[in-house]
């Protein structure tokens, strides 16, 4: 149980470290690599970035439970 827990935050805390990197701030991130930046400047907030909110919400609270699990297991 103990490898598969800490297998789940390795693989989560990756995931966020990508996806913190996607989202674009006020210098334009790397979302602008993928064409992210030009409808966030005009539109706001647009589906993909909500999107991509939610699911580094998901991810953090992955990687939180997990965190959690592995200091009580100790």
């Amino acid at each position: 149980m103990f490898v598969l827990t800490a297998i789940i935050q390795a693989v989560s805390g990756l995931a966020l470290i990508f996806l913190v990197l996607l989202h674009s701030g006020k210098g334009g991130g790397l979302s602008d690599m993928f064409g992210g930046g030009v409808g966030a400047q005009t539109a706001g907030s647009t589906v993909v970035e909500q999107n991509l909110d939610r699911i580094t919400i998901v991810t953090a609270m992955i990687f939180v439970f997990t965190t959690v699990g592995l200091s009580l297991q100790f």
